[in-house]
């Protein structure tokens, strides 16, 4: 190769390298671009009550069902509630008559309040019915059981029988939700804001049509009790039915409408596939099942009976006679 040409080769390369050098000491020194928060508009406007989530009807409200939030002065209604002119404590316990959205502002006639004519029809979900149930301390949680709640109902009776009888307790109803404990609809609290707790005895719940005369036939066969449940029981009962195929939950492209049919399908009271628990479960001098039916009396030692085209049979002082299909007795006492 010609030294000229060679000279011009090492030059290049030389000169490639320092660029790449350079390049990357300046790539290397300047500081990474920071991402900048663009800036939150300030709305203005006076602070309204909103609901933090979706409230279908005949939600009863709690505190964390609403929250305060600035919303333009210009789309306030008269209709909304105003920080400075609400009172929280007043709305607490009302019923949802019309659905809310989340973010949605709440107006005054959505809501109905506690003796309001139509409250307790409002808190009702659609196709349901409220039934009354008598309870006693030692039955209703010991007044640990508020409106908002879910309980199961539990059935105790006596199975009688020849000998000893079965002493059973059933849970025959589950996910009942409580929608008044004796005439009250809310909580009591008081001066510090502490809820009280009292005893009361009936409790209204909220129940299907069918559930609602299980209840009424309950009644008449023994005992019936509340059992409180879990907040986290609902949620692991429908991941049980969905986990089964019991329970579909569609094709996932419409979340409210999932979402919703969720929220549904978790406050739906239900029956069937009863747990129980019988006497030699508590103590082994108890039944484990249930007692035989009694005998029938047998029949009178002194009447025989015969049949054939036609057949008298007498038997100490009672005749019977049979004709075919046609049985006559006859009382021959005193006659020689």
């Amino acid at each position: 190769m010609d030294s000229r040409k060679l000279i011009m080769l090492v030059g290049a390369l030389f000169v490639a390298a320092l660029t790449a050098f350079a390049a990357r000491s300046m790539l290397a020194g300047s500081p990474a671009p920071e991402a900048q928060a663009a800036p939150v508009a300030k709305i203005d406007g006076p602070e309204v009550l909103v609901a933090t989530r979706a409230l279908p009807v005949g939600t009863i409200l709690d505190a964390s069902a609403l929250k305060f939030q600035p919303w333009p002065k210009d789309l306030v209604e008269n209709a909304y509630y105003l920080r400075e002119a609400t009172d929280m404590s007043k709305l607490i316990g009302t019923v949802v008559r019309l659905p809310v959205t989340a973010g949605q502002p709440l107006t005054q006639g959505q809501v109905v309040k506690p003796g309001d004519r139509g409250f307790l029809a409002a808190a009702l979900g659609a196709g349901m019915r409220a039934v009354t149930v008598p309870v006693s301390a030692q039955t209703s949680v010991a007044g640990f059981v508020f409106p908002g709640d879910h309980i199961d109902l539990i059935l105790t009776q006596s199975v009688e029988g020849d000998g000893p009888p079965l002493r059973a307790s059933e849970t025959v109803m589950r996910n009942l939700r409580v929608l008044a404990t004796d005439q009250r609809t809310t909580d009591q609290k008081d001066d510090q804001g502490n809820t009280i707790v009292q005893t009361f005895s009936t409790i209204t719940v909220e129940a299907t049509p069918k559930i609602a005369e299980q209840i009424a036939v309950a009644q008449t066969i023994g005992t019936l009790s509340l059992s409180l449940r879990s907040l986290a029981d609902n949620a692991s009962e429908l991941d049980r039915a969905i986990a089964s195929g019991a329970v579909s939950v569609g094709d996932g492209k419409d979340a409210k409408a999932e979402e919703a049919m969720l929220d549904r399908l978790a406050n739906t009271p239900q029956t069937g596939n009863t747990t129980f628990a019988v006497g030699a479960d508590v103590s082994r001098f108890q039944r484990r099942t249930a007692p035989a039916a009694r005998s029938q009396q047998p029949a009178p030692a002194n009447v025989t009976t015969a049949t054939g085209p036609a057949t008298s049979v007498m038997s100490g002082s009672r005749v019977r006679v049979t004709r075919g299909n046609a049985v006559t007795e006859v009382s021959v006492a005193g006659k020689n």
